[in-house]
């Protein structure tokens, strides 16, 4: 994908994903070095992805557990508040057995630890518990303080020599893994603790390898890998003679991975062959064909985009639901302040910004935040004390900024 800076590259691989639901990852092609070299690893970008995915489906797998956890959450508040109507045979968890549970792999702690159905309690003890119930529902507890244990994961702050980043990681979980849990208490408002058991138990409920596994297919199968700024690695004829690790040796690292390899990741290999890789960049010093033609051959599709027209700006101002222009009203509205735009201001916004992207340097959108910021600059500065309407309408955006577009040098450095 060819175009200026802000002309919505980005945005268009990232709705493309959204709409289909596919695992998305946006890397710098400008923060890779070639292997050997202090900087991080080519491979890391697919690192990355299956991270995202996993996240992904964690998240989906938690929204399909939430209300057992939610149910749980409550039982283990109503245990903290009144352990006296706890059931009979449910303990607290043995941070000991925890720690022989984590290292042989057993679950008999965690299931201790879970709040069970209940078994036999006596009848006032159950009415207590149904009255609690009720009442945590309802919000009556949000604001009480209550001690509770809290598990912690140990993390080893361990330095690889020679190691990336991604090995330093994978390794100090692995350590931490093994370790025992440590168990803390912490006094903490009930609302709080229902949000963290609601954590707790809804990490117990899922299943971790079903989600890695899910995760790993989708990042295969549907994965997309953004590279933006694919230009700045481009050196041109000239520039190229000796090694040169953060343009060519970073092209050529990224030819297998692009052209279909495995890459090993802390949850599995994963195959790229069949992952969408879009580069992008503003290729306005150098030209597509300055990339080497063997990274060429493996991005065969060249779309080109058009710089924004002022029709463009009109529509990225008005349409979005988080448009420029209702950001400002929100952002005066706390001042009691209520902004009105008339349409021949938006007008002449989209215009002034389509005009100093032709005189200096195009930046697409992105100007639309240097002219708004001009424009309501002394409005902004004047909110506090300010009540009512304030309009802002053509003539009121010709005189903040038609000096300062006609003068090039001025708009330079001010838009």
């Amino acid at each position: 994908m060819i175009g200026p800076t802000g002309v919505g590259k980005t945005e268009i691989a990232r709705r493309l994903a959204a709409l289909v639901g596919a695992p998305f990852v946006k890397v710098e092609a400008t923060k890779y070095t070639e292997v050997g070299y202090v900087g991080r690893d080519v491979e890391s970008m697919v690192r990355d992805l299956v991270e995202a995915s996993i996240r992904t489906v964690t998240e989906e797998r938690r929204a399909e557990v939430l209300e057992p956890a939610k149910r749980h959450a409550v039982e283990r508040v109503i245990d903290a508040l009144h352990p006296e109507t706890r059931p009979p045979g449910q303990t607290q968890s043995n941070p000991f057995g925890a720690a022989l549970g984590s290292i042989f792999g057993s679950g008999v702690s965690a299931q201790q630890s879970q709040p069970g159905p209940s078994v036999s309690v006596s009848p006032d003890a159950a009415r207590v518990r149904d009255q609690t119930r009720a009442e945590i529902e309802r919000g009556f507890y949000d604001v009480r303080l209550i001690e509770i244990e809290v598990e912690e994961t140990p993390s080893l702050p361990i330095g690889v020599i020679g190691g990336s980043m991604d090995q330093t990681g994978d390794i100090g979980e692995m350590l931490g893994g093994i370790l025992p849990k440590r168990r803390t208490k912490k006094r903490v408002t009930v609302a709080d603790a229902l949000k963290i058991f609601e954590q707790e138990e809804a990490s117990k409920l899922i299943d971790g390898d079903a989600v890695k596994r899910e995760a790993l297919r989708r990042a295969g199968e549907d994965g997309i890998i953004f590279i933006d700024e694919i230009d700045k690695v481009a050196g041109s004829q000239q520039q190229r003679g000796g090694p040169d690790v953060s343009r060519e040796g970073v092209q050529r690292d990224i030819l297998p991975i692009v052209e279909g390899s495995t890459v090993n990741t802390k949850h599995g290999p994963i195959k790229t062959d069949h992952i969408l890789f879009i580069a992008a960049g503003a290729f306005h010093i150098s030209k597509p064909s300055d990339l080497i033609p063997e990274l060429q051959g493996r991005l065969p599709i060249r779309v080109e985009l058009d710089s924004l027209t002022a029709e463009d700006f009109k529509t990225i101002l008005t349409q979005p639901k988080n448009a420029l222009v209702e950001q400002y009203k929100a952002l005066l509205a706390t001042d009691n302040v209520t902004l009105e735009f008339r349409d021949d201001a938006i007008e002449q916004l989209a215009t002034f910004a389509m005009r100093v992207n032709e005189q200096t340097e195009n930046i697409g959108a992105r100007r639309l935040h240097t002219v708004l910021e001009r424009v309501l600059e002394e409005v902004s500065f004047v909110a506090p004390e300010t009540t009512g309407t304030v309009v802002i309408d053509g003539a009121y955006v010709r005189g903040r900024l038609a000096d300062v577009v006609e003068n090039a040098d001025l708009s330079g450095y001010i838009l």
